[in-house]
């Protein structure tokens, strides 16, 4: 399954195009969508580069969501979104992941992705609105309510 036009505008939404590296809150350098593998400071991209990396991100999170079985678009693209967000390895622990893969229609699925709204911020963990607000719209997604 691959992402549709719809997961990818929710996940550009949230991450925004930046052609110039800079420093997230969690102080992990970024550029283009939210791509953080091997960026540099003062690194420049175009857009068309930022596209380039976007997809191959993508790519990484859908072979992973895509281990779960049956999955409706709407669900496969909010699990997405959110793998891309916090890694691949974080949401293969997650309960999030255990929910789904066990129902994937369980109600409860939506209070875990709001657990997932905190950054280590100056070394205290602190809820960031930005992903509190992408949290709500992944579930919404998930739900098929937006």
């Amino acid at each position: 399954m691959k992402t549709s036009d719809k997961g990818i505008e929710l996940i550009k939404g949230f991450e925004g195009l930046y052609l110039q590296a800079y420093l997230c809150p969690a102080g992990v350098y970024t550029i283009g969508w939210g791509h953080t593998l091997g960026v540099t400071p003062h690194q420049h991209i175009s857009v068309a580069k930022a596209e380039s990396l976007l997809r191959d991100d993508l790519r990484h999170a859908e072979v992973c969501v895509s281990k779960l079985p049956g999955l409706k678009q709407n669900q496969f693209d909010a699990l997405v979104s959110f793998v891309f967000n916090v890694g691949i390895r974080a949401f293969e622990d997650s309960t999030l992941r255990r929910l789904v893969a066990a129902n994937s229609d369980d109600v409860s699925i939506r209070n875990e992705f709001m657990r997932w709204k905190y950054a280590v911020v100056g070394g205290r963990k602190v809820v960031l609105p930005g992903l509190e607000k992408r949290r709500k719209a992944e579930a919404n997604m998930y739900f098929n309510n937006i």
